[in-house]
Formats: C-alpha cells, structure tokens, sequence
C-alpha cells in the first residue's frame, strides 16, 4: 500500500537534542555566576517574553474515500445468482446477495453470525439477531437472548416475506453482520459463478465519507483516537473532525528498500461537498497544548556551559542570564519557566 503522506509542516517540535544544535550558544560564565548582572551591555535585537497559549500542530496530506474495504464471503455453496452494483447502498433487512435466487441478507451488529439459532439457544447472539428482527418490524416475542418458540414464530413470517423455507431457525448462511449500512465497492465474483463457503463475492465500506491520513512512525504521537483534528478540504474550507479509528499498514518497500511501517489514521467530519467521494485533503492536526504559559522564540535559548539553558534578559542597559526549563515547542516558540520572569521582559535575540 502506497503511502499517502507528504511532507508536512512541522509546527516547532523540538527534541533537546535538536535545540541544542539550533539554539546561539554564547560563552557564559560559570553557574556561580551566571545570574549575576552586567552592565552597559549592547543588545541590539531583543524580542518580548509573552504569556499566552501554545499549540504544537502538524499538517500532513490525506485522501477522502469511504474508508478500509472489507471483503464479504460467502457462508453457503451454490450458484451466484445476483450481486449488488458497486457504490450501491444495502440497509438492514436487505439483500447482500443471492445464491440459487435465496438472499443472503444484511443485519446490524459487531458478533459475527457463528451458529444456527433455533428455539432453546440463549445468547448475546440470539439477542442481537431478535434486536434486528424487531428493528425491522416483527413481534409476538421479547427480545431477552433466549431463542423461543415465539422467536421462531416470527422468524418463520421473516423468512416467509424473504421468500425463504419457513423453518422457524436462522441458518448461518442466511445472514451477515456489519456494525451499520454498508456502501459496495466492488464485485468480486459474477452472476452464474458456482461458489463454495469462503469464496470472496464482493467488498464493501461504510457508508459516511472520512479522510485517511499515512502517517510514519516518528509521528505517531498524533494518532490519538478521539483527537479532534481539522480536515482542509479541495475547496479551502475547514471542517472539524475526530479521529476514529488508528490502525498500521505496510508500504512495499521499492527494489532493494525494505518495506516501511505506516501508522493509518481514519478521520471521521461531516460537511464535505455533495459528490465528492474521492479528493486529497490537508489534515491538521494537534500534538500538545499548553495554556497559559511564558514563551519566547526558541532562537531566544542559550545553552549555558553548566548545562541546561537560559536567556538573556535585557533590562535597559542591564543584561542578566536566568537559567530556564522548557516545555512545549511550537509554532517557532518554547515554553519556559524561570525565576522572575514575567510576561513584558525583554530577552536578547541573536543578530
């Protein structure tokens, strides 16, 4: 699988290693003096000690589709005898296909269908199976997981109204299970084939548009489900969006390269154009924030000879270094905590 990430925009995440080799390095003195003030020193470019809200982002390319496809199988031998047409939309109670002219046909639900429900099995399978049934408007029974003779009763008008045999019990290959609605991609067998269990016939995703985003290993703290994350669209606008799913692919690695691990992150939003089922996006999103907090550019950083860091606070004629703790980097700015500061104090900047 090809991966869909470019190069981004890397909003100011810093390690300490790399501050070190992108910071001015000054030749200061020792610990014991480093806090000491100086006089008549000319700093000629300074830059304002901020208080305010930090935000490390980070942009990378994503496509629009309808997500991961997932291959449906049949439970039952026999000949094809419909397939749906891809981009179609099947709905609970509907059929998925048709094998000897008998649907097979689509329920809601996350548990696979393992076994044949009759009258006197109990289970959260029996359950989710009556929920279906109810949902599409058949009753005389109590959805409760127990399998019962009214149960059956309604399965037999069920299986009636399918045009099936009226046996009152739900065979394996009758039914198959998706968490909702599902949108066909595309046909993987042929109306007339003659199949066995397990021969793959179609494959399909969900229904709702979502952005899907390849994202390397290094970046990896981004992939956080649930994070909420902007998603650019062709058209300029940003909608908000959440990330829903974060699972792994492998780009094949070309000639003699390895094959790379890659981090697939699945963005679920609303608003998108009608029709525009396939597009590349801009994803945003965010790695940390902080509220609240001293900043200064992260060029404003001297690496003292003690170890550590510091800035130069300018105050009129009056240079001082303040030994300093960083936090978050972003945006070209660091966080920093230190003894007397404040926002309004000015720090000297390199030339």
């Amino acid at each position: 699988m090809n991966a869909r990430r470019t190069a981004g925009v890397v909003a100011g995440v810093v390690t300490v290693g790399a501050v070190a080799a992108a910071v001015t390095v000054f030749n200061l003195p020792d610990a014991e003096s480093s806090s000491n003030s100086s006089k008549d020193n000319n700093v000629a470019n300074t830059a304002d000690i901020a208080r305010e809200r930090l935000v490390d982002r980070e942009t990378h390319d994503g496509t629009l589709g309808h997500g991961a496809t997932i291959a449906l199988a049949s439970r039952g031998s026999g000949t094809v005898t419909w397939l749906p047409t891809a981009g179609s939309t099947i709905t609970r109670g509907k059929a998925l296909y048709r094998l000897d002219n008998r649907p097979v046909v689509l329920l809601y639900g996350t548990l696979p269908a393992y076994r044949k429900l009759s009258s006197g099995v109990k289970g959260t399978d029996v359950r989710q199976f009556e929920k279906n049934l109810w949902a599409l408007g058949y009753r005389g029974f109590t959805v409760d997981g127990t399998f019962t003779s009214a149960t059956a009763a309604a399965v037999e008008q069920w299986q009636e109204d399918l045009g099936l045999s009226e046996t009152g019990a739900v065979e394996t290959s009758q039914i198959a299970y998706a968490e909702t609605a599902v949108r066909v991609d595309s046909q993987s067998s042929a109306k007339g084939a003659v199949v066995q269990p397990g021969t793959e016939l179609i494959k399909y995703t969900g229904t709702s548009l979502v952005a899907t985003v390849d994202l390397t290993m290094d970046a990896q703290r981004l992939a956080k489900p649930g994070a909420a994350v902007q998603v650019g669209m062709p058209d300029g606008k940003r909608l908000p969006g959440k990330i829903v799913k974060v699972g792994t692919t492998v780009q094949e690695g070309q000639g003699d390269q390895e094959d790379t691990t890659l981090i697939e992150v699945t963005i679920a939003f609303t608003g998108a154009p009608t029709g525009m089922d396939e597009a590349a996006v801009s994803v945003g999103f965010t790695a940390g924030e902080r509220k609240d907090v001293l900043t200064v550019p992260v060029a404003a950083l001297l690496a003292l000879s003690e170890g550590g860091y510091g800035v130069q606070v300018v105050d009129g004629t009056t240079t001082r270094i303040v030994a300093v703790e960083t936090g978050l980097f972003a945006d070209g700015k660091v966080e920093i905590r230190g003894d007397g500061l404040r926002a309004g104090m000015k720090v000297g900047m390199p030339v």
